[in-house]
């Protein structure tokens, strides 16, 4: 990741984490580098040639970005709409479309065992095309399972911010919290963290949101909910996408 977005580790240290106030002065750090409204530096993504960053595309992705491309010359959406993207929790909501009645248009672009990372580097196709009044992201579980830190995590939803501020300045971003996976129970003090980062760079900025759904997800006990999960203890079962659909709808409003 370009030092552009690089977060000092000094503020990111485990013991700077466990108050209020050294975090703030790590989002400070972030903003220093220039605003999203007004930084002078285009993000990793716009500096990259259409087709590097094709060629960048992990192969494992190709049939679902032809799908995607398939159902736009099928339909091409209207501008203005909500697109959902991320990993496998958002490829697997059967019913996303129609769970938010009230949106005229709902874009679905998930796809399973991608990192936010991948949407970074996508985002051109997954997001950009659609013109949105706003992104809804849920990414970042699965950099963290494959050793990415809260910090790297934070930094490129940073990336990711910018590289739809860049096209699209006008559209609203959404982080859906990381869920408390109980098959990914070790990666809960990371999970954690990583939450509170986006969730604290999330009120620097008007149009960025965070939706948290992890807390909803902990029993009273503090534990993963396991009837929100199906059987691997890893993907939502319809109970945990109806409380999705519930948390995530109040903040689509507007």
């Amino acid at each position: 990741m370009s030092a552009l977005f690089a977060l000092p580790a000094r503020f990111l240290s485990t013991g700077a984490l466990r108050s209020r106030l050294p975090l703030q002065w790590a989002l400070a750090a972030v903003l220093s580098m220039g605003s999203l409204a007004g930084a002078q530096a285009e993000s990793p993504v716009a500096q990259t040639p259409p087709a590097q960053q094709l060629a960048a595309v992990d192969p494992r992705w190709s049939a679902s970005l032809e799908a995607f491309a398939a159902a736009d010359l099928k339909q091409a959406p209207l501008p203005g709409g909500v697109v959902f993207v991320g990993s496998s929790s958002i490829r697997l909501w059967n019913d996303l479309e129609t769970s938010f009645a009230d949106q005229p248009v709902v874009i679905k672009r998930g796809f399973g065992g991608s990192q936010l990372l991948d949407c970074v580097k996508l985002v051109n196709r997954l997001v950009l095309p659609y013109k949105p009044r706003m992104v809804v992201v849920y990414a970042g579980e699965n950099d963290l399972a494959e050793g990415a830190t809260p910090r790297d995590v934070a930094e490129r939803f940073v990336a990711f911010v910018r590289a739809v501020k860049a096209d699209l300045p006008d559209s609203r971003i959404a982080f859906v919290s990381i869920k408390p996976s109980p098959s990914r129970s070790g990666m809960i003090a990371a999970v954690r963290e990583t939450n509170e980062l986006i969730k604290a760079y999330s009120t620097t900025e008007p149009q960025l949101d965070f939706i948290d759904v992890f807390s909803s997800m902990l029993d009273v006990n503090g534990q993963p909910r396991g009837e929100l999960f199906l059987g691997d203890r890893l993907h939502l079962n319809a109970e945990g996408y109806a409380l999705w659909q519930r948390i995530i709808a109040l903040h689509l409003k507007g």
